[in-house]
């Protein structure tokens, strides 16, 4: 009982904190650079939008290497590093440290504890509440897909939850990345299921009167397209709404002065731990349907 009682103490301490260098980090920038009318607003998008450079607002900005334009049969290629791209190395070093960290403990002991356990647990609750429920046993063929995917948004959402860092799913750029990767594995397992031919042909369900069909092809066809762009917008949307919910609660300490505080600082921290769990439920719900729709091209009804 006193164990739990004083991690749970603990990690609300850690919260609240974070909360607060957040806060005063953001007061302290909301005035930088600004003159005449423009001096105290506060801009919103700004925040959210990519930069060429990591704002440690009162600390200072970081800027980041800019590379020129490359043309590749017509097409310019931009492959400057931004915000988004620094967050997404950063979180991929920490994920497979982590994920080292953790593997190294569990092969020194026989039973897993600490980091170790942590991880085994996500890794079973993938396996058996996710991955074969909807699948089958052969899913567990393609656990170490599901597993990348889960980790990364998770990681990745939270990630951006630390004071001056930012999540890299708040960048559409990256969710569409991730869509596109579950739209062609699933083009994929599809094809090698049921054949090239099969595939495609199995798409349209079997029994439909002939003058509904060239309809049902052209749905089926958008169908196709629709389940990864529902997979990058859920995640896309999800994530940046709660940054745009706390940066409009701390909005109000500039514009009700002290009496502002009173009412972001709690709100604020109560969206916070709110965020919390929607990075959880984010990376659960994406892998979730990420299966779904791969056993849905795997095992078409025909």
């Amino acid at each position: 009982m006193n164990i739990s009682y004083f991690s749970l103490k603990s990690f609300f301490t850690i919260v609240f904190t974070f909360l607060i260098i957040s806060l005063f980090a953001f007061n302290n920038n909301a005035y930088a650079g600004g003159s005449g009318e423009d001096e105290g607003s506060v801009d919103i998008v700004d925040k959210v939008v990519d930069h060429d450079y990591v704002d440690f607002y009162f600390l200072g900005k970081l800027k980041l290497p800019k590379f020129e334009p490359v043309n590749i049969a017509g097409i310019t290629f931009d492959f400057s590093i931004t915000k988004s791209l620094f967050m997404m190395m950063l979180v991929s070093v920490l994920l497979i440290l982590v994920l080292y960290i953790a593997a190294s403990s569990n092969k020194k002991s026989f039973v897993p504890k600490g980091i170790g356990n942590f991880i085994e647990t996500i890794v079973v609750f993938v396996r058996d509440e996710i991955v074969v429920p909807n699948m089958g046993k052969e899913g567990v063929k393609m656990l170490p897909f599901f597993l990348t995917l889960f980790f990364f948004i998770l990681f990745a959402n939270l990630f951006g939850l630390i004071p001056f860092m930012a999540q890299p799913t708040k960048n559409i750029n990256v969710t569409a990345a991730l869509a596109l990767v579950v739209f062609f594995v699933t083009q994929v397992k599809g094809i090698q299921a049921n054949g090239f031919f099969g595939y495609f042909k199995g798409l349209v369900p079997h029994g439909i009167p002939t003058f509904v069909l060239p309809i049902m092809i052209v749905v089926e066809f958008i169908g196709l397209f629709t389940k990864p762009f529902s997979l990058l917008m859920r995640l896309f949307a999800n994530i940046t709404a709660g940054s745009i919910i706390i940066l409009s609660l701390i909005s109000l300490i500039f514009i009700m002065s002290y009496a502002g505080i009173v009412i972001a600082v709690p709100f604020a921290l109560f969206i916070y731990l709110l965020e919390i769990f929607v990075s959880v439920l984010q990376a659960y719900i994406f892998t979730m349907l990420a299966t779904l729709y791969i056993n849905m091209a795997v095992h078409q009804d025909h």
